[in-house]
């Protein structure tokens, strides 16, 4: 029997390249989504991934789908939580039932799962845990914070139990995927749109403006130009990911004998997670006020749109 996995949030990006790549390797794939009416998750099916219902905030929903898994393949080698959003905005905005929402979804989902996969992986003695955390390593900007503090919680957890499974066989890793060509930054934009937007925080709100598909704008306007007077970012992508880089990484973890603890992929996760071991303090919060105030003038976000429209 060949080996299984199963990977959340597969209705688009990061989930579904990972399902196929997995696919193309040979493994038997469960690719779980919340809608699994949609389009993109039913094309799954065609391509020979099996396609499962699952909600990572509902603790039935996850023991049916993981049920499901040991019931027909009889164990599981890999896990990978992927699924998740960010809640961007303020944190005095971000009303308390979006931050239990984003908390619920980014980090206790993976923890249910977890805790429902590790009996059985322990009980064989063998499996891999593949947590996707934040892009950008220890590095969290304003704007941000209830999203990469949801993704840190999760690090956090990964860490500590990387090592209460030690001596089990199973391995714990998490993936920085930097910034992704994905619709995950459609969605953010549309949680900051139903924040209600205190003007103390103006200039914030006016740089999140400027935020649009990944595609074309990585995920935040501030951190964008910044990477562009510097020319890490060219007009086409350059230094965004694609989802299939991301999910490479992904099955690279999921079959190495002696999988690191974490992965970065490209230079804006390594980037941060240098950035927030060696900038700190009030020199990084320096930083961060400038590169809000110049993501905020009129000036260069007008140029910018004009590039864009170029």
């Amino acid at each position: 029997m060949g080996e299984t996995v199963l990977v959340t949030g597969c209705s688009s990006g990061i989930g579904r390249a990972t399902a196929l790549r997995f696919r193309e390797a040979g493994w038997t794939v469960y690719a779980a989504a919340r809608d699994t009416d949609a389009d993109a998750v039913r094309t799954l099916e065609d391509r020979d991934c099996r396609v499962v219902e699952l909600d990572v905030t509902d603790e039935a929903s996850v023991e049916t789908a993981v049920g499901r898994v040991f019931e027909e393949e009889g164990g599981l080698e890999c896990l990978v939580n992927n699924a998740g959003y960010g809640q961007f905005g303020a944190v005095e905005d971000v009303p308390m039932e979006k931050v239990r929402r984003q908390f619920d979804v980014n980090t206790y989902g993976p923890i249910r799962l977890m805790r429902a996969v590790l009996p059985r992986m322990r009980e064989r003695g063998r499996g891999t845990i593949i947590n996707v955390t934040a892009g950008f390593g220890g590095l969290t900007v304003p704007g941000l914070g209830i999203y990469t503090g949801s993704k840190f919680a999760l690090e956090s957890v990964s860490d500590a139990l990387r090592q209460e499974t030690a001596d089990t066989g199973v391995n714990v890793v998490c993936v920085q995927p930097g910034l992704v060509a994905t619709p995950f930054y459609d969605r953010a934009l549309e949680e900051v749109e139903s924040v209600e937007h205190t003007p103390a925080y103006a200039d914030l709100y006016r740089a999140l403006e400027e935020v649009e598909s990944v595609e074309h704008t990585p995920a935040y306007a501030d951190l964008y130009r910044a990477l562009e007077s510097i020319g890490v970012v060219r007009e086409g992508g350059p230094g965004i990911n694609r989802p299939e880089r991301v999910a490479e990484t992904i099955v690279a973890a999921a079959t190495a004998d002696r999988p690191d603890p974490t992965y970065r992929v490209g230079a804006l996760a390594a980037f941060g997670t240098y950035a927030a071991a060696v900038v700190r303090g009030r020199l990084r919060e320096a930083a961060s006020r400038v590169g809000l105030r110049i993501a905020s003038n009129g000036a260069v976000r007008r140029l910018l749109r004009r590039r864009r429209r170029e």
